[in-house]
């Protein structure tokens, strides 16, 4: 197996403080939860960015300046914008960020209801749309999927060329309006990928180190982080993301895997610098 990419998602769009007081808004707080991701293992930053009172925000200035305090950090991780935003974005909001050029940015492929009124919308023009500006800027696609039809849209897709190969999925296990976070259901949406496809595992809540265990042994990444999950045990708060990526690293350890660098999950995703 090749060695063990490590996501972490720092901070999203929706927890808050109240959930979690280490949840990052500010731009150091960022910085800091990044350093402790990073320093623990992880060689991805999935990155969303606040205002300094939790409003989530798309600003391109706002993600600059995240941006360079994580560089400034940590020099060689990749950072990986959302273009996800939050509920309720333009298309236009949430595109700010690849204006950047990051090396990778999230390519949400598909609609999905998230609760009450909540629907994250991904038209099919929308994904289009987005994939055409990833393809333009240089920068690698990661397919968010939530459900198995998301993955089909992103074949679809990526056999009109709109997508390119070697696709890369993360796949979304148990948020509300999406896959369950079950063995079963992560084998069916592993078994609906082309084989060379890569792709991340994350589960939501209480399935995100289940989830990420099968990853792993189904020859997998994962993704981890305060955005999926606050705990780092049952009723036990995480102190930063940092404990959470070396509770995933223990796991892999105990599973035989190795963790892969920052310059080896470039070369696994066949990322160019």
């Amino acid at each position: 197996m090749e060695k063990l990419i490590i996501t972490a998602a720092i901070s999203g769009a929706e927890v808050l403080k109240e959930h979690n007081p280490a949840i990052p808004y500010t731009i150091e707080e960022i910085g800091r939860e990044a350093e402790s991701a990073y320093k623990a293992g992880a060689s991805i930053i999935h990155l969303h960015v606040r205002e300094d009172d939790g409003t989530p925000t798309q600003s391109k200035e706002r993600f600059a300046a995240a941006i360079a305090e994580i560089r400034r950090r940590c020099p060689d991780v990749i950072i990986q914008p959302s273009t996800g935003g939050a509920v309720g974005m333009t298309d236009e909001e949430r595109l700010q960020p690849t204006e950047l050029n990051p090396e990778m940015a999230t390519l949400d492929c598909g609609t999905c209801n998230f609760g009450g009124d909540d629907i994250f919308v991904n038209t099919e023009n929308t994904i289009i749309n987005f994939a055409g500006v990833m393809v333009d800027r240089g920068i690698k696609p990661e397919c968010e999927v939530f459900d198995k039809g998301m993955i089909d849209m992103a074949l679809r897709l990526h056999k009109k060329g709109i997508i390119p190969g070697p696709l890369h999925f993360n796949m979304v296990m148990g948020v509300n309006g999406g896959i369950s976070g079950t063995p079963r259901d992560l084998i069916f949406m592993v078994e609906s990928i082309p084989s060379d496809a890569t792709f991340t595992v994350c589960g939501i809540g209480r399935a995100e180190f289940p989830m990420i265990t099968l990853s792993i042994l189904l020859g997998g990444h994962v993704r981890v982080g305060f955005e999926d999950n606050v705990y780092i045990e049952k009723g036990v708060l995480a102190a930063s993301n940092g404990e959470l990526v070396a509770k995933a690293v223990r796991i892999a350890k105990e599973l035989g895997r190795e963790i892969a660098s920052p310059a080896e999950t470039r070369r696994i995703l066949g990322i160019k610098q």
